[in-house]
């Protein structure tokens, strides 16, 4: 059995692997992101809050049990500090639909011995048309 990949990045990059595992639908590679600690918390959209690793385990191994979720995060607001980072993004589906879904996210990453992990993601269904960022705009 090969060695579990230890992630020692930033916590953009820590957000970076945890799209790309929901989007390869890897759940040892997607837990291995979260925070030792048992009172790590997710919420999934419409969801009950799930308190530590068996129950959040549980709960991504059922969504991802059909394959990848195919979700790209953007707009990334983040606040931090030295130990934790607090991000918010926009996270919009490819799975091809007729009228795209967008989420609202919020992870919450802290600063570990084995460096930046997971404590906290939750998401909920954005009200109306997906968000424009204005920052990112440029006009000519």
């Amino acid at each position: 059995m090969p060695a579990k990949k230890e992630h020692n990045g930033s916590a953009a990059e820590t957000e970076a692997a945890f799209y790309d595992a929901l989007n390869r639908a890897d759940l040892e590679a997607l837990m291995a992101l979260w925070a030792d600690d048992d009172e790590i918390v997710c919420v999934h959209p419409g969801g009950q809050r799930l308190i530590g690793h068996a129950a959040i385990r549980a709960s991504w191994a059922a969504i991802l049990e059909h394959g990848g979720l195919h979700i790209l995060p953007s707009q990334l607001h983040e606040t931090h500090t030295l130990m934790s980072s607090v991000h918010t993004v926009v996270e919009g589906s490819t799975a091809g639909t007729s009228d795209p879904a967008h989420l609202l996210a919020t992870n919450v990453y802290a600063k570990t011995p084995k460096g930046w992990r997971i404590v906290l993601h939750h998401v909920s269904v954005a009200p109306g048309a997906a968000p424009v960022d204005t920052r990112a705009q440029i006009l000519h």
